[in-house]
């Protein structure tokens, strides 16, 4: 269970009746998720609480503007990024400054309101869970090339935790501190791992991207 007062930057990205992917707070007007969010066409997001159906209206903002990569065409093509600009007064969570190489094995956490278990249905308390970073090489082996550039590996193989359907657009968070990655896909919708590795956006490869909308505060 994650501790109330911690990664207050977690965002629920909902649709007018529902969560439908994570997101987190990068600034004090954008929350970053990923691109293949906008299927669901979120209308609102949720901050400030991890526990869903303690959500107050105070806590819930709505989405002013969709800022989705222009390359991105789908989760396989890369480029599974988007902002979204709201209105609000929170702790955004730090993002690199410029581009990383992640060691291999290193612990990292992903946390959001997604399923627990293949068709499972999402959840109202968020959770968190430790996955190891991926080699990027042997990652793209076992996944047989069919995985874009410019995403990071981490977790759902040869460990009993991974990602799961809902939790699309959460922050890969290294150092308890700085968003690194931004969860994409995995293996279709099975989450019984072990599996292939959980594949997600390496934030560091947008940086100009984002910094640039962060800084005329549209698209």
């Amino acid at each position: 269970m994650v501790r109330f007062h911690s990664m207050l930057y977690m965002a629920s990205v909902q649709d007018t009746i529902r969560h439908v992917c994570g997101g987190f707070l990068v600034s004090e007007d954008f929350v970053l998720t990923a691109a293949h969010c906008d299927d669901w066409k979120p209308r609102n997001v949720v901050l400030g609480t991890h526990n869903l159906k303690k959500a107050e209206k105070t806590m819930i903002y709505q989405i002013k503007k969709k800022c989705k990569h222009p390359s991105y065409k789908n989760v396989k093509s890369g480029n599974d990024i988007m902002l979204l600009k709201v209105n609000l007064n929170s702790s955004p969570i730090q993002l690199p400054t410029q581009q990383i190489n992640l060691k291999e094995n290193k612990t990292c956490t992903v946390a959001g309101w997604g399923a627990t278990k293949s068709g499972g249905e999402t959840v109202d308390s968020m959770q968190v869970v430790d996955v190891p970073i991926i080699n990027l090489e042997k990652c793209k082996r076992i996944w047989q090339n069919s995985i874009p550039d410019n995403v990071i590996c981490a977790g759902g193989y040869y460990k009993n935790k991974g990602i799961c359907q809902g939790d699309s657009g959460g922050p890969l968070v290294c150092d308890k501190k700085m968003a690194v990655g931004i969860v994409s896909f995995n293996n279709g919708k099975k989450c019984d791992y072990p599996d292939v590795p959980n594949v997600y956006t390496d934030i560091s490869k947008f940086l100009p991207w984002i910094k640039d909308i962060l800084s005329k505060k549209t698209c």
